[in-house]
């Protein structure tokens, strides 16, 4: 697991995110045009809709299938990832009350 890389993609993450703190909802790079998620999404400390590789369906799992289409990563990887970008926007949202 290549740690310098998987930061690279946690940064490229959270600065293509949205925090609309008075709407309660966060705007992601994986959420599609006419969705957000709301800001409890981010107490979960598994990807959102998270399948393995082999029970992956993209529709349902926005995040996961973000990671693999855009930056190649493995489950590993990912889990890596969303434990990361969680808390960077935690903190963010929990820093904003």
């Amino acid at each position: 697991m290549d740690k310098k890389f998987l930061h690279k993609v946690i940064d490229q993450l959270v600065s293509e995110t949205t925090i609309d703190y008075e709407k309660e909802r966060v705007y992601t790079p994986f959420s599609s045009p006419l969705s957000s998620y709301s800001h409890v999404l981010f107490l979960y400390s598994r990807p959102p809709y998270f399948y393995s590789s082999r029970q992956f369906l993209s529709s349902v799992a926005p995040f996961p299938h973000h990671c693999r289409d855009v930056y190649g990563l493995t489950d590993e990887e990912i889990f890596y990832v969303w434990d990361q970008f969680r808390q960077i926007l935690k903190d963010k949202i929990n820093s904003n009350r």
